[in-house]
């Protein structure tokens, strides 16, 4: 929530206002807070939804044995969410959201190029999240899905609205509820079902290396899609927050739980004839006791609204941060909520015009989203790891006269040419790349995208002007230390139009 409004812990005591005013603007010092273990449950519970279940599924779907399935999904799991956690420790270094960092690499307007592709990732996920947890909650309540779509999309948008530090909370209790529930569920899994029965009743097929890099990839880049929002709910720490917590702790609770989840996926798929997230779960959970399964696909109904709450958050801020390179935006609060709402409906409107068949057409849109933003998180970690190690002129990202200028040839080559190096490793339903046919249809597109991508933008920057970037920098925190000394309201009086002057990076973005 505001940390500048009144509330317990600053001067003027206790607070009135719940809703968080900040969006795409820097988060003053002075207002961070939050503790670091924080992002283990926030993760695991962000993670711990059917849609990551389903992702086990494949495995036996291929032919693979049990064990190979788990193997892959877990060693996929752990090497994509490597990539999610690095971008977590940007978040208090910068003060800033996950997307609008990608100004320093791309360009202020340059950054519209992963913009897009990641805004069409969270609409897609919610789309498949709300039809989800509309099927979960009708198993017990009445009601049509066009009610549970806009009741399910009505409490995410509340949730969105509200904002960071009630996502958190949210997310954080859910985590406990969810570890003694599919706790149960797990063992009474393990307990019941026959992984053999499914080969043994003959719908199994061989198994082979081929299939296990599919489930391998398929698990890696589900993790790496989550890289887009990372810094979104680690940017309220305190800026001394130790970098390997930060790191250590996402990590823990991303893969802890796609581990745990697409394992079970991959268990319920290799006994049942016709695997189902909602079905199995019920089907396992009853058999423990009548209504547990039942009491399980609500809960996990009720965790797929709260990772909708945090696509619509992240979707608000990429949208504002796209349109703001075009048209300044002052980030009010009504504009927040103008964005998620915004967002809820168009949600709601896919949802709706959705055929039965959908799945394999959104698998589809989803991946090629993927796609996308492979490049991306390979230019980004690059550029913040390696070229400017952390060191950022933040104000210069909302100044179009900074540093970083309006678009920023290295990182949209690098980009580009990390997006070319993965087509001949695509595999989607109407386009299977000549590397991918050699490999009997292993998608490894990630590893070109981000050797390539990663790779050249690094060495285009070697010709970067340092000593010009240090001056900015140095500038950047005279400005910010200002703005953490006398409050964000005083910054925004000293600037004309929030930007600063035409040659030098005005002072940050502040809450309207």
């Amino acid at each position: 929530m505001d940390r500048t409004a009144p509330m317990e812990g600053t001067s003027e005591g206790r607070g009135s206002r719940m809703i968080e005013v900040r969006s795409i603007d820097y988060v003053p010092v002075r207002e961070r807070h939050g503790k670091v273990w924080h992002q283990g449950p926030f993760w695991f519970t962000g993670n711990f939804v059917l849609t990551t279940m389903v992702t086990g599924f494949l495995g036996p779907a291929l032919g693979l044995s049990l064990l190979a399935s788990v193997a892959a999904v877990v060693l996929g799991a752990c090497f994509g969410t490597f990539f999610m956690a690095f971008h977590a420790n940007q978040g208090p270094r910068m003060g800033l959201p996950q997307m609008i960092q990608s100004r320093a690499q791309f360009g202020i307007r340059g950054a519209i190029v992963p913009f897009a592709a990641v805004v069409f990732v969270y609409v897609g996920f919610n789309v498949f999240n709300v039809v989800l947890a509309a099927q979960g909650l009708r198993t017990v309540f009445p009601g049509g899905a066009t009610l549970w779509y806009v009741l399910i999309i009505g409490v995410a948008i509340v949730l969105a609205v509200v904002g960071h530090d009630l996502l958190h909370l949210v997310q954080r209790w859910l985590t406990y509820v969810l570890i003694v529930v599919f706790g149960v569920l797990t063992v009474g899994a393990l307990v019941q079902l026959d992984p053999h029965s499914v080969a043994a009743a003959g719908h199994a097929a061989h198994g082979s290396w081929t299939s296990f890099l599919v489930v391998f990839s398929a698990a890696a880049g589900y993790q790496i899609s989550y890289a887009v929002y990372v810094s979104d709910y680690s940017r309220y720490l305190p800026r001394d927050v130790s970098a390997r917590k930060v790191i250590w702790w996402t990590y823990a609770g991303a893969a802890g739980s796609a581990a745990w989840l697409m394992s079970l996926g991959a268990l319920l798929a290799s006994a049942l004839p016709h695997p189902d997230a909602i079905s199995g779960i019920r089907q396992v959970g009853n058999a423990i006791l009548p209504g547990f399964g039942t009491f399980a696909v609500v809960v996990s109904s009720v965790a797929l609204v709260g990772i909708m709450a945090v696509n619509a958050y992240g979707a608000m801020l990429t949208t504002t941060s796209a349109i703001d390179a075009f048209r300044a935006v002052k980030p009010t609060v009504r504009i927040r909520i103008a964005g998620i709402v915004a967002i809820g409906l168009i949600v709601f409107t896919v949802a709706m015009l959705l055929p039965e068949n959908y799945l394999e057409s959104f698998n589809t849109f989803v991946l090629m989203m993927l796609y996308f933003l492979i490049p991306w998180t390979a230019v980004n970690l690059v550029d913040f790891y390696w070229v400017r190690r952390g060191h950022y002129a933040v104000t210069a990202i909302f100044n179009p006269a900074g540093i970083y200028g309006r678009w920023s040839w290295r990182g949209i080559t690098a980009y580009v040419a990390g997006f070319a190096a993965m087509v001949p490793f695509f595999s989607t339903s109407f386009y299977t790349g000549p590397v991918t046919k050699a490999l009997g249809g292993a998608d490894l597109s990630f590893v070109p995208g981000l050797l390539v991508g990663g790779g050249l933008y690094y060495l285009l920057t070697r010709s970067l002007d340092q000593a010009a970037e240090a001056a900015a920098v140095a500038e950047s925190e005279r400005e910010l230390e200002g703005t953490d000394a006398d409050g964000p309201a005083a910054a925004a009086a000293r600037a004309t139009d929030g930007r600063g002057g035409a040659g030098r990076p005005g002072p940050p973005r502040t809450s309207g």
